[in-house]
């Protein structure tokens, strides 16, 4: 099974194409791990395109697309999963969302990204990488984790921990989405955890004649 991988939860843009089996589980075939900051929906497009190619595989040979529903920041988590959702429409395949979280790092550990508001999106997993915990959106000196820490290395002071720089990989994406690739697909649900920056004003204004 070929299978896209995409994940705009950070960040790092993050786009794979692997092959899976669940005898053996993901070959990653290419990859691209592009720093974006607030550009995904400009970057997004023509790194799924370089992957293909460098692969030389066609949307053609596609059997299903995985993408990662955070938690992220609002703006740049939508553009991921609404372009997973919409490649998949337009090729007829299967999409496949998982916590964005899960596909940082393995085995025993505690996950931290970068929450914006001076707080941290976490989790927390066994060595069987099942999550124990999370997610969560906590102030760094808030957030319950636990050593080894990986994650966004940037907030160990503020933990009082060391954490060792990881990120999300398309070898992490397929191992969170192994156990959904077999069986039908479920709505895609962003894990946003908190209202998003911009809200509606609910305020009327007078406008004059």
């Amino acid at each position: 099974m070929l299978v896209l991988a995409l994940d705009t939860a950070t960040p790092t843009l993050v786009v794979g194409l692997a092959r899976w089996s669940a005898a053996d589980g993901a070959a990653v075939l290419a990859e691209r791990a592009v720093e974006s900051g607030t550009r995904h929906a400009e970057l997004l497009t023509p790194a799924v395109a370089e992957v293909l190619a460098e692969a030389g595989i066609g949307t053609a040979d596609l059997d299903a697309v995985v993408t990662g529903l955070g938690p992220g920041p609002y703006t740049g988590l939508r553009v991921g999963i609404v372009t997973a959702a919409a490649l998949a429409d337009a090729l007829g395949l299967p999409v496949h969302g998982v916590c964005s979280l899960d596909a940082i790092g393995d085995g025993a550990r505690s996950v931290v990204t970068d929450a914006r508001r001076k707080e941290v999106h976490w989790a927390r997993y066994g060595a069987d990488d099942a999550r124990l915990a999370g997610p969560g959106v906590d102030r760094p000196e808030d957030a319950p984790v636990t050593d080894p820490v990986v994650g966004d290395v940037r907030f160990a002071e503020r933990l009082g921990r060391a954490v060792a720089a990881a990120e999300v990989t398309t070898a992490g994406l397929l191992r969170a989405a192994a156990p959904l690739l077999e069986h039908p697909p479920v709505p895609l649900e962003p894990l946003y955890l908190r209202r998003p920056d911009a809200v509606p004003s609910v305020t009327r204004k007078t406008v004059s004649q």
